[in-house]
C-alpha cells in the first residue's frame, strides 16, 4: 500500500460511528482513509466491508485491533476475506492497548512481536498492516515490521520526534482531535468528556510527559496545557493550520477526530481548508 493511497488527511470515528451514506460524503470531500477506532474486534469489521462497498476509492483501516482481545489467526482470516472483495483498501492497524483496559495485559512488546510473526505466517502484508506506536520502541517495531507507525493522542512535537525515529519511507499516520470554537475555554469544556478519559492511562500520560506536560496540567479534567496540546481548536483556519502542523512536522497523514455529537458539520467546514 503506497502512502499516497491514504491521503494527507482521514477520519478517525469509533468503529459503529460511520455510515455507508456518511462515508461517501466523506470521500468525495476528499478524506483519504476512515479509520475505525475504539479496537474493533474482528465481527465488528463488518462495518469496513459495507464502508468499502459504499464507497469507491478511499481507504478504511481499523484502529487499532486489539492483540490482547483478538488472535492474530483470525485478524489475518479477515483481512484476507476484505482483501478478496476490495482489493489494497483496508489497512490492518494493530496495537498493545492499555494496561488499564485489558486484565491480561504484560509483556506488550513481546506480545506485539508474536502477533506480528503469527500475521507473517498467515500471510498479511507487511505493507498492508500499521501499528500504533507511542515510544522510540515501538516506533522502531513499527518502522521495521508494518507500514508504519498510527501515534494517538500526541502534541506536534511528538510527530516531529516520531519521524525522526522512523526516518524516511515508514508511514506516520498522526491522530488529532479538533473543536472548531474561538472560545479557547469554551473548547476546552467541549472536548473534556471525550478526551480527560485518557488521563487515567498511563502510556498516554508517560509520553506527554516526555514533550513537557507537567503533573499539573494532566491531573484530572486536565490544565489547559493538556487540552491545547491534543485538541486543535479555534477558528476553522486555525484548526486546519494545527493539522497541518503535522505534516510539516513530518506526518504524512493526519487522522482527524471532531469532538462533536455529529462530526460531519466539522468535517464540511474543514475539507477546503485541508492543503
Amino acid at each position: 500500500m503506497a502512502f499516497e493511497e491514504l491521503g494527507r488527511y482521514g477520519v478517525w470515528l469509533p468503529f459503529n460511528g460511520f455510515a455507508p451514506g456518511q462515508a461517501r460524503e466523506l470521500e468525495e470531500l476528499g478524506y483519504g482513509t476512515l479509520w475505525l477506532g475504539s479496537s474493533p474486534g474482528v465481527g465488528d469489521l463488518v462495518v469496513a466491508e459495507n464502508l468499502l462497498a459504499a464507497t469507491e476509492s478511499v481507504t478504511v483501516a481499523s484502529s487499532i485491533v486489539n492483540v490482547w482481545q483478538t488472535p492474530a489467526a483470525e485478524a489475518a482470516e479477515v483481512f484476507h476475506r476484505i482483501e478478496a472483495a476490495h482489493p489494497g483498501r483496508f489497512l490492518l492497524g494493530i496495537g498493545a492497548g492499555h494496561p488499564e483496559a485489558t486484565a491480561a495485559y504484560s509483556t506488550p512488546y513481546e506480545a506485539l512481536v508474536a502477533y506480528l510473526d503469527a500475521l507473517d505466517a498467515a500471510g498479511v502484508p507487511k505493507q498492508r498492516r500499521a501499528l500504533a506506536a507511542l515510544g522510540p520502541r515501538v516506533l522502531k517495531l513499527a518502522r521495521d515490521r508494518t507500514l508504519g507507525a498510527l501515534p494517538y493522542l500526541v502534541p506536534v512535537e511528538h510527530t516531529a520526534d516520531a519521524r525522526a525515529i522512523l526516518g524516511d519511507g515508514t508511514l506516520l499516520a498522526t491522530e488529532h482531535k479538533v473543536v472548531i470554537d474561538e472560545d479557547p475555554a469554551r473548547a476546552r469544556v467541549t472536548a473534556q468528556p471525550r478526551t480527560s478519559f485518557y488521563l487515567g492511562l498511563r502510556n498516554y500520560v508517560a509520553n506527554l510527559r516526555r514533550f513537557g506536560l507537567t503533573d499539573e496540567d494532566l491531573a484530572q479534567p486536565g490544565g489547559d496545557r493538556f487540552y491545547d496540546a491534543v485538541v486543535a481548536h479555534g477558528s476553522a483556519q486555525a484548526v486546519a493550520d494545527k493539522l497541518a502542523a503535522h505534516l510539516v512536522a513530518g506526518a504524512d497523514h493526519v487522522a482527524i477526530q471532531p469532538l462533536a455529537d455529529d462530526p460531519l458539520p466539522t468535517l464540511r467546514t474543514l475539507a477546503p481548508l485541508l492543503k
